[in-house]
């Protein structure tokens, strides 16, 4: 019982207090993994493994993390100016974004947290794997008429972060997690870059992090009081 109160810190990483709310009847209570629904809210859902003692995880492997647009992104963009942007501009944007993301991860759970990333497989090793799903950037700065054009906006867009966790020995998934974020809404237009999105992203991003990295403190400091 007490390592399954253990788990309800970590699993609780993406979800604001005043946010969470019951799982509604659409909702499987287990998923099909075998993980039990620990929380849900309008943002997102945290499945996990009851069982697990977070306490024996000291180490993290740490996977590149994936990204996707939302669907009909790329043409939804295009329509008011044709080839606006290509398949280079979103592999482009996908493949800086995933470094973005790894650098403020890892950033945040050695300088932070502490922890050792590794490339290890033993029993004090945990793996999350990131993915990063319906990106939708409002306004990106295409490279492919660079100078031409300007584009602004009350917002940069927003992004949903899917963390899968893995036993790295028995390769068990023991959580996952899903939740969305959306940049703040100005009440003035502002011209949009790659700059200004790119900050906006690592803002997100270090506001996931730093979630997961204190809740994952509190979860192995209970799981170490319990056992």
């Amino acid at each position: 019982m007490l390592q399954k109160l253990a788990v309800v810190p970590l699993m609780a990483l993406l979800i604001a207090p005043a946010a969470i709310a019951q799982a509604s009847e659409a909702t499987p209570e287990v998923s099909m993994e075998g993980l039990e629904l620990v929380e849900k809210d309008r943002r997102g859902e945290i499945y996990a493994d009851p069982g697990i003692d977070w306490s024996v995880y000291s180490r993290i492997q740490l996977d590149e993390a994936t990204v996707a647009f939302r669907k009909n992104w790329q043409r939804d963009q295009n329509r008011a100016q044709s080839f606006k942007i290509r398949t280079e501009d979103m592999e482009r944007i996908k493949r800086e974004l995933s470094t973005l993301f790894g650098e403020v991860f890892a950033g945040e759970l050695t300088g932070n947290g502490g922890y050792t990333l590794t490339d290890e497989v033993a029993e004090d090793v945990m793996r999350i794997a990131p993915h990063i799903v319906d990106l939708d950037v409002y306004a990106p700065d295409s490279r492919t008429y660079p100078g031409r054009t300007r584009s602004y906006t009350q917002q940069a867009g927003r992004m949903t972060l899917q963390l899968e966790i893995f036993d790295s020995v028995t390769g068990d998934l023991i959580a996952k997690t899903s939740d969305r974020q959306e940049a703040p809404r100005r009440n003035y237009m502002q011209w949009t870059t790659s700059v200004t999105n790119r900050t906006e992203a690592r803002r997100m991003i270090e506001r996931w992090a730093t979630d997961f990295r204190e809740r994952l403190d509190q979860a192995r400091s209970e799981g170490g009081a319990s056992s």
